[in-house]
């Protein structure tokens, strides 16, 4: 009977691990340990250099209330999917948490410390953001955080590139 409770116990935690956060990220993701990063068990993130994955905004300078679209997607040259992403604004002089997300379809926003994260675990081919600044203030503004191709599987510390400007 001590072998059965035992084994029902550790069946009850490998679906925990292998189902955890479907939905996004939690809210302490924001002051982890390893902050922006997935609290997946032993998996680190991999090495920048071989990030798949693009997170480009359309512009690195924000005024009060303008709207900053950022999007996630894989290199040109790839077609890899990927399963859930983290991304927080922060000010690009003081390095503090910004405005505010605009929550849009599979997605959850984290108000807390500016940041949005995908709230379903399917595969994605891309994602489209809106960042809103606040309406006190102007600035240049980044994107950091983490696109996620599985549990294991990740990249963190991503640092926005900016769209080039139309000539």
């Amino acid at each position: 009977m001590k072998d059965l409770k035992m084994h029902c116990l550790l069946v009850v935690v490998l679906i925990g691990y292998v189902a955890a956060f479907p939905d996004g990220a939690p809210s302490d993701t924001c002051v982890k340990q390893r902050a922006n990063q997935p609290n997946h068990g032993k998996a680190r993130s991999q090495p920048a250099h071989s990030n798949p994955f693009e997170v480009v905004a359309d512009s690195q300078t924000y005024h009060p209330g303008q709207q900053i679209s950022v999007v996630v997607y894989p290199h040109s040259d790839q077609s890899t999917v990927f399963r859930g992403f983290f991304l927080q604004a922060r000010d690009a002089n003081s390095n503090e948490w910004i405005g505010e997300w605009v929550q849009s379809e599979n997605t959850k926003t984290i108000p807390e410390c500016s940041a949005i994260t995908h709230s379903d675990n399917r595969d994605k081919l891309g994602a489209k953001l809106i960042w809103k600044a606040p309406q006190n203030k102007r600035g240049n503004v980044y994107f950091t955080g983490t696109v996620l191709q599985e549990y294991g599987t990740f990249w963190s510390d991503i640092v926005n590139k900016v769209q080039a400007e139309p000539q």
